[in-house]
């Protein structure tokens, strides 16, 4: 049976946070969890790049190192990783029947989110990792990856609004969801917040007694390198920054800084391993280069508003005269925020699906962004990806960005892995 065949019986049940479900079933499990030492990171952006950093140093120095992350971009397996390599087809689908055999016939149903993540548990335990770096899947505090009594560090990377269904109108609350992962004297590395949600934080961090970092962002050298301010002394270290984008400068630092907590917990993690490791660390889809039938394409997720910005703030560093945005977005995202952070006047603009139930349609979205930005040179929706990328690239010599939404950048990698096997 196939990965997907095996995890849609529990598509209906949705997003349903709470911890009841996932604790039974990993007690029915053996509770795999408390045999793993774990990093544990939230935010609403950057926490996949952070989870990226910690997984390819502590790999390079030498620990059997596990890495749980989410959505994936192409194949369920690359949620799952051991020393940066994703778990096969088949161990991963043994797992899941393993899970799934585990869920006691009276028990209410776990979610889809529940089964992969007490997988992921299961794995890691089994394959007896020295260490898993885990990314919250949604929110912190009810996320089912919230199941660690003692972590050996939290992080919490940024907070802005996305998931607001789920976790609140406002910042504050977002940050009460974000903090709930922090753990009674636990170190916490928080990243940049607004001020609204720097109070909610901090105020949980003086309740639990969580010694608190809060590192300053990396110092940009030359071209693809960086110099890091530690922590307890006045050393740095300079390291490569193969990712892409001002933000990474923020992000490293804190990868950075939870390697040093954990260097002084005793674990060996040299200067050469931190340098090589940071030179090896991949996240695909979030401002990755790539050709395209012979044309340059910049691809991002960017998928709410302050992802938007980031992309733009990294865009207008470069040397171009004009933009061609193909934007595909979900219907439950802050379409008019995303285009004021990306949009500007002279731009081209083309709309696309995203092969998905839950896409907003782009002739809607089309409408949307010229009220946003009125002064577009051109502004027009298309049937399919694949045409709007066509259409992007004829008689232009712009630079063209796919953006708005990880589900589109991982249908058109996994159109293009595919065509490249043939």
């Amino acid at each position: 049976m196939n990965i997907d065949s095996l995890l849609n019986p529990f598509q209906r049940f949705g997003i349903n946070l709470g911890l009841a479900r996932i604790n039974k079933l990993l007690a029915n499990l053996g509770n795999p969890h408390h045999q793993v030492p774990t990093i544990h990171v939230a935010g609403t952006n950057g926490k996949g790049s952070v989870c990226a950093y910690l997984s390819a140093v502590l790999t390079q120095a030498g620990y059997r190192t596990g890495r749980y992350t989410s959505p994936h971009l192409v194949d369920w397996t690359e949620r799952i990783c051991i020393n940066e390599q994703p778990i096969t087809c088949d161990e991963f689908s043994q797992l899941i029947l393993q899970v799934t055999e585990a869920v006691a016939a009276e028990e209410e149903s776990p979610t889809q989110f529940e089964v992969v993540t007490a997988a992921a548990w299961l794995y890691f335990a089994q394959q007896q990792v020295d260490v898993a770096v885990v990314e919250v899947g949604l929110g912190g505090r009810l996320d089912a990856t919230n199941v660690c009594p003692q972590p050996l560090v939290t992080i919490i990377t940024s907070i802005s609004l996305d998931h607001t269904q789920q976790l609140g109108p406002t910042i504050a609350d977002i940050a009460g969801e974000k903090a709930g992962i922090l753990k009674a004297g636990c170190p916490a590395v928080i990243g940049p917040l607004p001020e609204s949600a720097q109070k909610v934080v901090r105020s949980l961090i003086l309740k639990l007694n969580c010694p608190i970092f809060t590192p300053q962002p990396a110092r940009q050298l030359d071209t693809g390198w960086a110099e890091y301010q530690k922590l307890t002394d006045s050393e740095t270290i300079k390291y490569p920054l193969p990712l892409q984008g001002k933000i990474q400068l923020t992000n490293s630092a804190l990868a950075l800084a939870a390697l040093e907590i954990l260097q002084k917990q005793s674990w060996q993690i040299s200067e050469s391993a931190i340098i090589n490791g940071m030179a090896k660390a991949k996240w695909p889809g979030r401002i990755q280069w790539l050709t395209w039938k012979q044309h340059k394409l910049l691809l991002d997720g960017a998928h709410n508003p302050a992802g938007a910005q980031v992309l733009r703030d990294y865009v207008d560093t470069l040397d171009t005269s004009s933009i061609t945005w193909v934007i595909g977005m979900m219907a439950n995202k802050d379409h008019a925020e995303i285009f004021q952070a990306l949009l500007r006047n002279g731009e081209r603009l083309l709309l696309v699906p995203i092969p998905n139930n839950g896409s907003a349609n782009p002739k809607e979205l089309a409408k949307l962004a010229m009220n946003v930005c009125p002064n577009l040179s051109f502004c027009q929706s298309y049937p399919d990806l694949f045409s709007g990328l066509t259409a992007a690239f004829a008689n232009t010599n712009n630079l063209v960005v796919l953006c708005g939404s990880l589900y589109l950048i991982g249908h058109f990698l996994e159109i293009e892995n595919s065509a490249e096997k043939f």
